[in-house]
């Protein structure tokens, strides 16, 4: 049940990504992306719960990678399906 999960309170400004050379806008365009597309990829009778968790996830995971300046599109859906299709290992990893 997907729908009870906002996504916009998960999102980010560039005020809240940190210092990226210059590349504030981008880096929190990506990781609202990478939020956006989990939520997409997630089924909609995926527990609320189940989904925060892997939502809580993008943040720990992306903030510090240099390359999410220039991760592409692709990738990030590649990510983000990697995630929801083995979501048993990450939520393990997280608690």
């Amino acid at each position: 049940m997907k729908e009870f999960v906002v996504i916009h309170d998960y999102l980010v400004s560039p005020a809240v990504v940190g210092d990226w050379d210059g590349h504030e806008d981008l880096v929190a365009e990506r990781i609202n992306e990478i939020y956006h597309t989990i939520y997409d990829l997630a089924e909609e009778d995926i527990a609320p719960e189940v989904l925060a968790s892997l939502l809580s996830l993008v943040w720990d995971t992306w903030i510090g990678q240099e390359a999410l300046a220039e991760i592409e599109s692709e990738d990030i859906y590649d990510w983000c399906r990697h995630v929801l299709e083995n979501r048993e290992q990450y939520l393990a990893e997280q608690n």
